[in-house]
């Protein structure tokens, strides 16, 4: 979309996206004193000293990716929050899910967009790369992550087999979340009640969703539900 190549955006969603982030990290925080939680290989011992604006700041000027490849982070980021209901977004683990989130999706959009047009992107092409027939390198994320190479790896497979290997964005979901992202941007700060989302911020009912509902089986009511 054209609006992705004003030099206001990315300011803008990052601010956004640090504060939705940092808000649902809270909430489950305060949730996690009592209910346990899933501790997977995406939590650290402790809390960053980073926030999380900052960390967005620092991935997106040393990564060297494009706006596109923020927004497909962040369907990414959605989806494996619906995946994964048992792992809600919380102050130990945000900063891995947001560096492999990126790292993912910038190897998909950044990279192989030119080769194969468009947004639809084939599985094919990400294995090429993961076993690096092409020159993308986990070491480099890793750095830009603050974390070691061995984590970056570990956490890219996991990230992947949360998604399901869902990894193909169509136009239409992408135009779609670009919308959504235009509209809470013009907010100060995001509400805690969206409308269209699914990040969960409880072990229980509670949701706070990024964006839309996907239906993982159908691309035809996906556009229904979209449409509405």
């Amino acid at each position: 979309m054209a609006e992705l190549e004003s030099p206001s955006v990315m300011p803008k969603l990052i601010t956004y996206l640090s504060s939705l982030l940092q808000r649902v990290a809270e909430s489950n925080d305060l949730s996690g004193l009592f209910h346990p939680q899933k501790i997977t290989v995406f939590h650290g011992l402790t809390r960053p000293s980073i926030s999380i604006q900052s960390y967005l700041e620092r991935i997106f000027q040393y990564a060297n990716c494009s706006p596109s490849c923020f927004v497909v982070a962040y369907v990414y980021l959605d989806r494996f929050m619906q995946k994964q209901p048992s792992l809600p977004i919380n102050s130990l683990n945000v900063h891995r899910l947001l560096i492999t989130s990126v790292m993912v999706a910038a190897k998909f959009m950044d990279d192989i967009d030119s080769v194969l047009g468009g947004y639809e992107i084939e599985i094919l092409g990400f294995l090429f790369r993961s076993f690096g027939v092409l020159y993308y390198n986990n070491a480099y994320y890793a750095k830009v992550g603050g974390i070691t190479t061995a984590e970056m790896n570990f956490l890219e497979v996991d990230f992947l087999f949360g998604l399901g290997f869902h990894l193909n964005v169509t136009p239409a979901t992408f135009h779609n979340y670009c919308a959504h992202l235009q509209r809470q941007m013009l907010l100060v700060e995001p509400p805690l009640n969206l409308a269209e989302s699914s990040l969960n911020i409880g072990v229980r009912s509670q949701k706070l969703q990024l964006c839309f509902s996907e239906d993982e089986a159908s691309h035809q009511q996906q556009q229904k539900q979209l449409a509405v």
